[in-house]
């Protein structure tokens, strides 16, 4: 097949672009966030983050100050949230740059602060409501509020959002951690604060908890494509997966009954057969943990993976099937189309949809459509 790279990871914009615009309209809220971090999912920052906003997202959301600043050294000026820190963390290219600072401590609070010139620095606090992970917890809530309405008055800093995560643990859990975030805002009110953004639901409670969605939705998974429900699919929520991972057979070979494939021989041949070698591995995100059970695509139809997934390939045995080198193989893609999915190669590998996009690495070329 020509013209296809030999590692593909195929991202279709259009489809990133429906997505969000399918999650907009569930949400119904003033604003959305598309989250860009982790190089968009594995599926590139730039293109996806360009292609959320031309699809209605308003904002942009990555977890450190690196992935804002690359957003911007490429020429996006849309609104830009980071939020999670290097302790060591300098916020001054960040704050020239109008990014907003997620807040989780009172020290990134003064370092912000610190650094205000002409304008005041725009933030959003952190507030922590049950993962145990970072955000100011209820202990310094009266503390931090009163220090940024403080340093707000003092047009040091902007108070611009409050904000926090949801467990998705359970029903009962998030509704705990609704209460807790209610609680929160409650305190920064009475601090004199009333930022413009509130936000707490993901792609899960923008479907599912209308009472979580408050003024924007921060969208991940749901944007490429991919349910964040074990009870419902990427079709079922009216999304599209936007990345196809490729690749082309490498070499195809007849080997006799008891022939042993790949590392530990794992797997032996129980009758003839036909091999094709498949050159992506776990180098390239190919879950080790999936050998021996998951399939590929070949001409439409589907593989076994024989033996263990090794660094740079692994085996599919073909049968009798008319397979020959240089045919395209599907990794995984848009079930709608026949093909496996990310979230079969999830459960093969005992995992969950967003490591399998996530963890695609760099020998991987990203094309766009």
């Amino acid at each position: 097949m020509t013209g296809l790279p030999l590692r593909e990871a195929a991202v279709d914009l259009s489809a990133i672009a429906a997505n969000v615009a399918r999650l907009r309209q569930v949400a119904g809220t003033r604003s959305m966030m598309a989250v860009v971090k982790a190089v968009g999912y594995g599926h590139g920052a730039e293109a996806v983050a360009r292609a959320a906003l031309e699809g209605g997202a308003d904002w942009l959301g990555v977890a450190d100050l690196g992935e804002a600043l690359a957003l911007r050294a490429a020429g996006i000026e849309a609104p830009l949230l980071a939020w999670l820190h290097d302790p060591r963390a300098d916020f001054t290219a960040a704050v020239e740059a109008g990014i907003d600072i997620g807040i989780s401590t009172l020290d990134q609070l003064d370092a912000v602060a610190d650094l205000s010139r002409d304008e005041p620095a725009s933030v959003q606090l952190k507030v922590e409501t049950g993962l145990s992970r970072n955000g100011l917890a209820p202990s310094v809530w009266a503390a931090a509020f009163e220090r940024a309405s403080l340093l707000e008055r003092a047009g040091l800093v902007r108070v611009r959002g409050i904000f926090s995560h949801l467990s998705n643990a359970s029903p009962e859990d998030d509704s705990a951690a609704i209460a807790a975030f209610e609680e929160a805002l409650a305190h920064a009110g009475a601090a004199g604060l009333a930022p413009e953004l509130r936000h707490l639901a993901s792609t899960a409670a923008a479907f599912r908890r209308p009472d979580a969605r408050y003024d924007l939705v921060r969208v991940g998974i749901g944007m490429y494509g991919l349910s964040p429900f074990d009870d419902a699919s990427s079709a079922q929520l009216g999304l599209t997966p936007a990345m196809t991972l490729r690749t082309r057979v490498a070499a195809v070979r007849t080997v006799p009954a008891g022939t042993g494939v790949s590392y530990d021989y794992t797997w032996r041949a129980p009758e003839e057969t036909r091999l094709a070698l498949v050159p992506l591995g776990y180098a390239d995100g190919i879950p080790r943990a999936a050998s021996g059970r998951a399939e590929v695509s070949i001409a439409g139809r589907r593989f076994p993976v024989r033996g263990r997934i090794a660094m740079d390939q692994f085996v599919v045995e073909t049968g009798d099937a008319a397979v020959d080198v240089d045919d395209e193989v599907v990794v995984f893609g848009d079930p709608a189309l026949g093909v496996p999915g990310a979230d079969d190669w999830a459960t093969w590998a005992g995992t969950i949809n967003y490591e399998i996009v996530t963890r695609i690495g760099p020998r991987v070329e990203r094309t766009y459509r």
